[in-house]
């Protein structure tokens, strides 16, 4: 058995308070906190909708009175400047805690480290790091997003255990409902969604949220379209993937889903552009050529990549294999 700390138990918390608020907090981040008192009580709170109040000033609202000399454990550094909002390190002093524990810093240019300065100056001990791999797997597309200026890109291909995309005669459906609900509710976690040209005009998929309740995302063809597919309103890109991912960074989109074909899963797994692999995997062997891979054939070696599970999980009659890619030099805006 696994002996934990009081700070990892509460680290864990703040984590577990968060998941909600990934649905309402973009373009913020999803951030959780937790109020511990002197007496022991403990009072949680999560990022509410732009404009409204960050994680850590809901949980020190829902402690009232109990704030003086407790510990705050926040999932991600607390914000130092004015934006829709206040500062967060400055309703921290105020509320008299005496101890913050941060699950990672935020690579934020408006912050990094800055709020951490500002905690420590006024006389607060600060501690980073505690659960930090947890909380950087929860707030991977957020902290990619700071870094980089681009979207994390999540490809999703739902196939047979044989790799195919497709039954011979594209009737049918490869997985479960359970599965396709919950492509929805990685549509509703992503602030756009990309499919070629070509799958609108085989499909011509609405790529909304319907199974679950949440924001539909941003669509976005590569290609063209006709002014009557489902797909709009939609961008429709022709330029190279990396000038759109720079271009949707720029414009505050977070997360990218990837939902279309072979060949579009192929160009942005060829470019290394790919940060999560969500297969759905359906217990049929398509057998034969006719149907089409999930990635289209390469002729080197290049394009081989190593990874690592994230996670698994069974839907219905369905696995889900979470992967994230480990490249040797993974490619990054010029």
């Amino acid at each position: 058995m696994t002996v934990t700390t009081l700070d990892e138990q509460m680290m864990r918390l703040a984590v577990d308070t968060a998941v909600d608020a990934r649905l309402r907090s973009r373009p913020n981040p999803w951030v959780g906190a937790v109020v511990v008192a002197t007496d022991s009580q403990v009072f949680c709170g999560a990022t509410l909708q732009p404009g409204e109040a960050h994680a850590e000033v809901v949980a020190l609202q829902a402690a009232g009175t109990n704030t003086h000399g407790a510990t705050l454990y926040t999932t991600l550094e607390p914000c130092s400047h004015t934006g829709r909002t206040g500062p967060c390190t400055q309703a921290i002093i105020d509320a008299k805690i005496s101890r913050v524990v941060v699950g990672v810093l935020d690579p934020d240019k408006q912050v990094a480290g800055n709020g951490i300065k500002q905690l420590q100056d006024a006389g607060i001990t600060v501690d980073v790091g505690v659960e930090q791999s947890l909380v950087a797997q929860q707030l991977a597309p957020y902290l990619h997003h700071r870094r980089t200026g681009r979207p994390y890109v999540i490809l999703k291909m739902a196939m047979t255990l044989d790799g195919r995309v497709a039954m011979p005669d594209s009737s049918q459906w490869i997985t479960s409902e359970t599965a396709r609900k919950r492509v929805h509710q990685l549509r509703a976690e992503s602030d756009a969604i990309l499919v070629g040209a070509g799958t609108v005009r085989t499909d011509n998929p609405s790529l909304t949220t319907r199974d679950v309740h949440g924001p539909s995302p941003r669509r976005v063809v590569l290609g063209t379209v006709t002014p009557t597919d489902k797909v709009h309103p939609c961008l429709e890109w022709t330029g190279s993937l990396a000038n759109l991912l720079d271009t949707l960074g720029s414009e505050g989109v977070i997360q990218l889903m990837v939902e279309g074909g072979p060949r579009v899963a192929t160009s942005f797994h060829n470019e290394q552009l790919i940060n999560q692999y969500v297969f759905h995997l359906a217990p049929i062997v398509a057998g034969g050529s006719e149907s089409p891979n999930a990635l289209a054939a390469s002729t080197d070696m290049s394009s081989m990549m190593n990874g690592h599970i994230v996670s698994t999980q069974v839907l219905d009659n369905d696995i889900e294999i979470i992967l994230e890619p480990i490249f040797t030099t993974m490619k990054e805006p010029q």
